[in-house]
């Protein structure tokens, strides 16, 4: 039986691909910083003791780095506690991740991790450094496809756009109308949707594809 990491499972899109490994016949370890039933309790935060959690958790053959972080703040109004928690959470976490489970997918010669982006990534964005890290995601995804390919990994993205979770209910109602214009169906996209995708890279897409990015986005890009 394959095991997949969820990080950011404790609701919305994380939430949703942890259940539809789970329901798939995947053994699910499902990660928030928030207490979760039957999952594991971790701030991502505490970048050093990713490598301690990871060797604890045994094999895992499928790795979601979902877990992000963004705030409403104007691009003159961060606070430094604020930029330094997306960095690490949205950026470093991920990198931290990657390179603890690389080892033993090596060995093994397989393996999938799949990046959650955004498409606050393709252009400016109202939320600077979450675009920034997000943007900067898709690129490490690219880098690791390469750093990992020969020996079997496979390192894709997935850029959902507007989708209803915690983090899009804080936007402001003026952006939630502003990305509404451009969205073809005229709704949110829901997390199960998003998860679907998550799936497919990490169960069911070609050994060929890898470096690449999923747009989930109905046509919507922030303006």
């Amino acid at each position: 039986m394959k095991t997949a990491l969820v990080t950011g499972a404790a609701r919305g899109i994380g939430k949703a691909t942890a259940e539809l490994f789970g329901k798939s016949g995947l053994r699910v370890l499902s990660l928030d910083k928030e207490p979760i039933s039957g999952g594991i309790k971790y701030d991502l935060t505490d970048l050093a003791g990713i490598p301690k959690l990871i060797r604890s958790l045994g094999e895992i053959d499928i790795l979601v780095n979902n877990a992000g972080v963004l705030y409403c703040d104007a691009h003159d109004a961060f606070t430094e506690a604020h930029v330094q928690e997306i960095l690490t959470v949205n950026l470093r976490a991920p990198v931290a991740l990657i390179e603890a489970v690389a080892p033993q997918m090596r060995k093994r010669k397989s393996g999938r991790i799949i990046n959650v982006g955004s498409v606050a990534a393709f252009t400016g964005h109202p939320d600077l450094w979450y675009g920034a890290t997000k943007a900067a995601l898709l690129n490490i995804t690219k880098s690791y496809a390469g750093y990992l390919g020969k020996d079997g990994i496979l390192v894709n993205a997935v850029a959902p756009g507007p989708t209803l979770t915690d983090m899009y209910e804080q936007l402001p109602q003026s952006r939630k109308d502003a990305v509404m214009r451009s969205v073809h169906l005229g709704r949110p996209c829901q997390p199960e949707e998003v998860a679907q995708a998550i799936f497919w890279l990490g169960a069911e897409s070609p050994a060929y594809l890898s470096g690449a990015t999923v747009d989930v986005n109905n046509g919507s890009y922030p303006r």
